[in-house]
């Protein structure tokens, strides 16, 4: 039962990182480079999956 809710915490926190992370990078890091704005957005994106993927494998042992 712990362990359910720990994963849930886990996939949600690294959720919402991830998608400040994207909003950080878009609108608020404007003085970078573009490619390096384009690896921090691929690293974002990669978290928001990688959340989304976890929450379907929850919904499906559920």
């Amino acid at each position: 039962m712990w362990q359910r809710g720990l994963n849930w915490a886990a996939i949600v926190l690294v959720g919402v990182f991830g998608v400040m992370w994207l909003g950080i990078v878009m609108y608020a890091d404007g003085a970078t480079p573009l490619w390096l704005r384009a690896g921090e957005t691929v690293f974002g994106v990669f978290l928001t999956g990688w959340a989304v993927r976890k929450t379907a494998v929850m919904f499906g042992k559920a």
